[in-house]
């Protein structure tokens, strides 16, 4: 049975074009992992995954390093060594690791972190904290996208959840409320979002729902009200004097303009959906 690594060694007879990038077997003692370096949070579930794979014995990606004067530092991976540890801590010794040589900048370990096919995909606000990591280095929206290859309207999303406070912050990462829907939260109240979304998150729980939905947090004004108020003002009449212009109301329609003016004040106010 043939090989890549006998196929590469008769590469003058055969004309293949195969050509060698080496892993190495690194000692499991000889990793060590950056504490705060891994934008992913460690999820202890997913590490007993890995265990259970290095225990079957199935085949796992090489991790990314980089050889430091502490060690070899984990760039890509994390799941996977502690997942070896945990099998090695099992009874099952996983004495070595295949790792290959991470080459680039701070910038390009980042960036690789958040492109990585290998990890387990980024959460919300784990992306964020990539994208500030890099906005913190001096790169601008789209230096960003470009190098996590993404749209600038991701990255100035993420970069804008991580200003929605901490409130809103706790909910997303309870799964109370989606990125989108706490950055839109933010933008329609300001300062004050955090303490409106508890508040309709607390009308959500009592109708028997787990999550705030967007339509929740932020209600719409009834279109059957909006649509009435053109309704009413196509029927009025744009005239012209020496400081502007004014808008004459029949009088039979002045009463039901008012009230639909104040139920969408209202309903904004209260954050409920005016009916």
């Amino acid at each position: 049975m043939s090989s890549l690594s006998l196929l590469y060694k008769s590469k003058d007879k055969n004309g293949t074009e195969t050509t060698v990038k080496k892993t190495f077997l690194v000692p499991l003692s000889e990793l060590y992992v950056e504490p705060g370096f891994n934008v992913r949070d460690i999820d202890q579930a997913h590490v007993e995954e890995f265990r259970d794979a290095f225990v079957d014995g199935e085949y796992l990606p090489p991790l990314a390093v980089q050889v430091t004067q502490q060690g070899i530092k984990i760039i890509d991976g994390h799941h996977r060594y502690y997942g070896a540890k945990l099998a090695t801590e099992s009874g099952h010794e996983i004495p070595r690791l295949e790792c290959k040589d991470f080459v680039g900048s701070e910038a390009d370990r980042i960036a690789f972190m958040v492109t990585s096919s290998q990890g387990k995909p980024l959460a919300p606000l784990e992306r964020a904290a990539a994208y500030q990591r890099l906005s913190n280095q001096g790169w601008e929206s789209a230096e960003i996208a470009k190098k996590v290859k993404r749209s600038v309207a991701d990255v100035e999303h993420h970069l804008a959840l991580l200003e929605v406070g901490d409130g809103l912050i706790e909910m997303v990462k309870s799964g109370e409320v989606a990125a989108t829907t706490a950055v839109a939260l933010s933008r329609e109240h300001g300062v004050n979002a955090s303490s409106v979304a508890a508040g309709q998150m607390v009308k959500a729980k009592a109708a028997g729902k787990t999550k705030l939905t967007r339509s929740d947090a932020i209600p719409l004004f009834s279109a059957l009200k909006a649509r009435r108020l053109v309704e009413l003002l196509c029927d009025s009449k744009i005239t012209s004097v020496i400081d502007g212009k004014f808008l004459s109301i029949a009088d039979e329609a002045s009463e039901e303009i008012e009230r639909i003016i104040a139920d969408y004040r209202s309903g904004i106010k209260s954050g409920t959906e005016a009916s």
